[in-house]
């Protein structure tokens, strides 16, 4: 399996060099997942940075009924983590658990603050990729708390359209926060749209 995709996230912040992006690189092992495999147990400490190839994870906790919620959707080319489990050393109040068959590589705790100790490139990766995703839950947390479902629904379209091709419907109703009736209704529209646009 090769590294080129986990290569091309690490010189995505264009913050290293390809030849120190491989370096990096060739310190994740491969990593398998087989459909419905959990990467992380809810109530366990995380201690897998898991960059995926190919394939989906979903990550999702239990609200006050014991329900599901969908938390997290990660595809390829994403780290799929519970990240203050990870960095805090403390149980994950989620599950990160594998939708598909997966591809993809891993690295410990241990061995990837070796990694930022050892190389300021990838330090400085790092801190320019956590602002990243703070950017992107801020973005989804006002999503959730202000914009309409068909926004939403939109958004998701446009960021993650294989999402909605491969992730089943009450899963996708979880994390955009609707019911599957209502997204099926958002769907429709949204096809209905895009056949009166053609």
């Amino acid at each position: 399996m090769a590294r080129q995709q986990l290569i091309q996230f690490f010189q995505s912040t264009g913050l290293m060099s390809a030849a120190q992006a491989a370096d990096i690189a060739a310190g994740f092992a491969p990593r398998q997942l087989a459909r419905h495999e959990d990467l992380l147990r809810a109530g366990r400490i995380s201690d897998e940075y898991f960059f995926l190839d190919s394939g989906i994870v979903r990550a999702f906790a239990l609200d006050a009924a014991g329900q599901e919620v969908t938390t997290g959707l990660y595809a390829g080319g994403q780290v799929a983590l519970e990240v203050s489990s990870f960095f805090n050393r403390t149980p994950s109040p989620e599950t990160l658990q594998a939708l598909t068959d997966c591809q993809g590589w891993s690295i410990t705790y241990a061995q990837l603050n070796g990694l930022f100790h050892a190389r300021p490139e990838f330090r400085e990766f790092g801190r320019s990729l956590l602002v990243r995703e703070l950017m992107r839950l801020k973005t989804r947390l006002l999503g959730l708390a202000i914009d309409s479902a068909a926004v939403r629904y939109e958004a998701l379209r446009q960021a993650s359209p294989e999402l909605l091709q491969r992730v089943p419907l009450k899963y996708l109703a979880s994390y955009l926060g609707v019911t599957d009736s209502s997204l099926s209704r958002l769907r429709a529209a949204a096809a209905k749209g895009a056949a009166e646009a053609s």
